[in-house]
């Protein structure tokens, strides 16, 4: 299947709901996309295959639909998964960083031996939108001393910029809004 191909059907299966979760904003649900069971083989395939030769010894996903990518994608690069979750979930010695909300702040944790130093990893989420949970989330990553290579989005709203949060990083996006 050519990416274009891919790209259409994921597109496909991901329902626009607009003013949702409130008015002028287009929510891009992918509980249809989910629920579609070539479709969610397809974008995890997707959103693997640029790192399938890097040598990803852990994949760490963000809450709460990073975990169903990033599962899935550890399965299909061979490795491990880690999950960063919001404050209070993990129930081990954790580190923490915060990052802005479009009103506040909010706080991500992981646990403290989640990651060896020196060790490659890839991170992922559903979304790339403002880029601060995946910003948070690398910092986290590299304080514990891994080495990240490369961060994987299904989608990318890129009118939000998010990207710029993440320069240095290797960003790879499935579709682009």
């Amino acid at each position: 299947m050519t990416d274009s191909t891919f790209q259409t059907k994921i597109k496909a299966l991901i329902r626009d709901i607009p003013d949702f979760p409130k008015p002028g904003i287009l929510f891009r649900d992918i509980t249809t996309l989910l629920a579609d069971k070539d479709g969610l083989r397809i974008a995890c395939a997707a959103m693997a295959e640029p790192f399938k030769d890097k040598g990803i010894e852990l994949v760490i996903g963000a809450e709460s639909r990073g975990f169903i990518f990033g599962v899935a994608i550890a399965h299909c690069l061979g490795c491990g998964f880690v999950p960063v979750r919001k404050p209070g979930k993990l129930p081990y010695d954790v580190i923490s960083e915060s990052y802005e909300l479009e009103y506040g702040t909010d706080n991500l944790e992981i646990h403290t031996d989640s990651v060896k130093p020196g060790q490659k990893v890839l991170l992922c989420d559903d979304l790339l939108a403002t880029g601060g949970t995946m910003s948070a989330c690398c910092k986290m990553v590299e304080r514990l001393g891994g080495d990240i290579v490369g961060v994987s989005f299904l989608i990318e709203l890129g009118f939000l910029n998010g990207r710029s949060k993440l320069s240095g990083y290797d960003v790879k996006t499935v579709i682009t809004y």
